[in-house]
């Protein structure tokens, strides 16, 4: 089981939000904030794709790659740097890999040419696992009867974060050109860094193990539990079609079909942000014993609002339908995902989410490349039917387990 914090830092709780959720409000309002800032790292370049093009003299599929490799950076962070959130004490953990992130902000807004660029986002998008182990971190502290709306919160500030980061990129970048974008995160990430160490309480590492040991329980974990596999498989597929969708809009924006400015896309990028209340939502069904026909009901809502963005391709207010469905389901599976995996081992939390992430984050890195070559290959049509498809495999994987996941015990079926 893991160790419960010590007093330090929950000092201010109020009683209202302890007996309600177990979590101080504010706590639980700054883990939130946190991970959007952090995630939101992952996501900046995404609007400047066409300025950096510019700026290094290279092909938009190239500039393309930026996005790829912080994305396999994140998933390196997840495998290598976020198990130690078991291992070491949380709070010191946090605090190096913020000022890490820093560092390889400042040299991102600073390079000379792309491949510094691509090395310092591959380095930004390891240390950015911040988000993944603060949100275990929130799973920890809550009690079981709240566990799932504790997390949806803390989960809506961090897909706010990714949302809302391609409008603040385009804003600023149009302002004051695409480098203070990534100085400026280097500034926030910190501020962040002061203020977590500050605000966070001690809590104690759930295991001793040596490193390597804890490497491999990790994979010993994805064999250990069909649950882990399958909902990391479940969102692999749903993050693949989210970010083949944001990764290619920006184009679909900027070209002959709408003539968007890049202030335009970071606009249009607002309107996805409204996909981010139904996280709440989310984690109250995943507390009533929800989660399986949810995420089925979100695989569905998902392949209709591909299907709406290829037949509104010519209509800005489909296609900002489209986005939000998308998100919605998106965001939905997640939340559902991690209430799942977190049930599995309370004593395992952080390297469940290491796995659980990697696994959907390579879903997400792979849906960049592919959607971003389906584009230029086949243009906005071809590029739904990409994204409708992956939805698509998730809900028939969805359907067949069914009857497998009725033979096991009645604990685990309650977490499928």
């Amino acid at each position: 089981m893991s160790t419960p914090p010590t007093s330090r830092g929950l000092r201010g709780r109020t009683g209202s939000a302890q007996a309600a959720h177990g979590v101080p409000g504010g706590l639980v309002a700054l883990l939130a904030v946190a991970s959007g800032m952090t995630v939101a790292n992952l996501y900046y370049a995404q609007p400047l794709l066409a300025s950096l093009s510019d700026a290094f003299g290279i092909g938009t599929a190239t500039a393309g790659t930026l996005i790829t490799l912080t994305q396999i950076g994140y998933v390196l962070g997840m495998v290598f740097l976020v198990p130690l959130g078991d291992r070491l004490e949380k709070r010191n953990l946090i605090s190096v890999l913020l000022i890490v992130t820093t560092a390889a902000l400042v040299v991102a807004g600073l390079a000379p040419d792309f491949p510094v660029l691509l090395i310092a986002a591959l380095i930004s998008g390891a240390t950015s696992v911040v988000a993944q182990i603060l949100v275990p971190f929130a799973a920890s502290l809550a009690p079981d009867h709240a566990r799932g709306r504790v997390v949806g919160r803390v989960m809506s500030g961090l897909l706010t974060g990714i949302l809302l980061s391609r409008t603040l990129s385009s804003l600023v970048s149009d302002v004051a050109g695409w480098r203070v974008v990534f100085l400026g995160s280097a500034a926030l990430m910190a501020v962040l860094a002061v203020a977590l160490r500050a605000a966070l309480p001690d809590h104690a590492p759930t295991t001793s193990v040596p490193y390597h040991h804890v490497l491999r329980s990790t994979v010993r974990l994805v064999r250990t539990h069909p649950a882990l596999l399958r909902r990391g498989l479940y969102q692999a597929a749903m993050f693949g079609a989210f970010s083949a969708f944001w990764t290619t809009v920006s184009f679909v924006l900027t070209g002959p079909r709408f003539h968007y400015s890049p202030v335009g896309v970071g606009i249009f990028a607002l309107v996805g942000a409204a996909g981010a209340a139904v996280a709440p939502f989310a984690g109250h069904w995943a507390d009533r014993g929800l989660t399986r026909p949810m995420t089925g009901a979100a695989f569905v809502v998902a392949v209709l609002a591909f299907l709406l963005a290829g037949l509104g391709g010519h209509s800005i207010v489909l296609t900002a339908l489209a986005a939000i469905l998308i998100d919605m389901a998106v965001q939905a599976t997640l939340i559902l995902g991690q209430h799942t995996i977190y049930a599995l081992d309370p004593g395992a939390r952080a390297r469940l989410n290491s796995a659980f992430i990697a696994m959907f984050f390579v879903g997400g890195a792979a849906g960049s490349q592919l959607g971003s070559t389906v584009y230029h290959a086949g243009g906005w049509t071809a590029l739904t039917v990409l994204g409708a498809a992956l939805p698509l495999a998730a809900l028939v994987y969805w359907a067949f387990e069914r009857p497998r996941a009725t033979r096991r015990t009645p604990a685990a079926e309650t977490l499928d």
